[in-house]
């Protein structure tokens, strides 16, 4: 895929980590389709439990993406895995996490939407 494809799903998902950083529920939930599947370490979690994170405010003070790299699976879904670095809102000593993510973005109409992503922790 083309750089400018990877930039188009990067800035996508820059829209996800924004909504975590401002503690956007309605944002976060208008970029995730209504199937939406999280697999993180504490678990499954739908579209509904994503955004409910966001009730209390914020979840990160600040974020990196890089190392984004995209794979097309069919003309209606394309694969983003990227490196996400950044600081949880509750992190002692603004203590920097990192994460390879891995997001599915399906077309709806003329819309991108999240379908699917998943956290894996970065050995450290």
């Amino acid at each position: 895929m083309t750089t400018t494809t990877t930039a188009r799903f990067l800035a996508l998902e820059s829209k996800v980590w924004d909504a975590l950083a401002t503690g956007d529920g309605e944002a976060d939930e208008q970029l995730l389709t209504e199937d939406f599947l999280g697999v993180y370490g504490s678990g499954f979690a739908g579209r509904n439990a994503h955004v409910a994170q966001l009730r209390s405010g914020p979840t990160v003070l600040r974020y990196e993406l890089s190392e984004a790299r995209v794979m097309s699976l069919s003309d209606d879904l394309v694969l983003l895995a990227y490196r996400a670095d950044f600081v949880p809102n509750d992190a002692a000593e603004n203590r920097t996490e990192t994460m390879y993510i891995t997001s599915i973005w399906r077309r709806e109409g003329e819309t991108w939407r999240n379908v699917f992503s998943q956290d894996t922790p970065a050995e450290e």
